[in-house]
């Protein structure tokens, strides 16, 4: 044991490599969160359709859940510290329908697998969810680097932009 128990990496799903690197991940049992990736790269590295990202990232959740299963579906620690083995992170509600059903098919119980939002952003999907029994967390982005990725986060939905103020201005 190296100490390392509560780290993961992020994959982006419009990246063409990123179904190979989870196959390698999943051998040993890594926590991934999984988002769309909001990153300006070339055609040849990243598909350039929004459908077939959408497809890949549904694709790579339903390897995160076999995963998860095969490496005996470990929740989210009751300190909340340590995430399970797929970690969701999208505000689209498709692809937490699509993630859901899956899980729910193979026999994942909702603790093994977590949704991960910004705050400000679909609040009723994060809430429906946590009703719902799943994990939820919410991150807030800081750093030097936290405007230019709160903007792309806006930027890859407008409605993104009114679900912020409005919860913005919400008591």
């Amino acid at each position: 044991e190296l100490g390392f128990d509560n780290t993961g990496v992020v994959i982006q799903s419009y990246l063409y490599r990123s179904q190979a690197d989870v196959e390698k991940i999943c051998e040993f049992g890594g926590r991934v969160r999984l988002c769309k990736g909001a990153y300006k790269e070339p055609p040849e590295v990243a598909f350039p359709q929004k459908r077939d990202v959408d497809q890949n990232y549904d694709r790579i959740i339903e390897m995160l859940i076999d995963c998860a299963l095969a490496h005996g579906a470990p929740e989210v620690s009751k300190d909340g510290r340590v995430p399970p083995i797929p970690a969701i992170g999208t505000h689209d509600p498709t692809r937490m329908v699509n993630a859901k059903a899956y899980a729910e098919r193979k026999g994942l119980p909702k603790k093994a697998m977590e949704f991960q939002m910004l705050h400000g952003i679909r609040r009723d999907l994060q809430e429906n969810a946590a009703k719902e029994g799943y994990p939820v967390r919410i991150y807030v982005p800081y750093g030097t680097e936290w405007y230019p990725y709160f903007v792309r986060r806006l930027a890859e939905r407008p409605a993104n932009l009114w679900f912020f103020i409005s919860n913005l201005f919400r008591g």
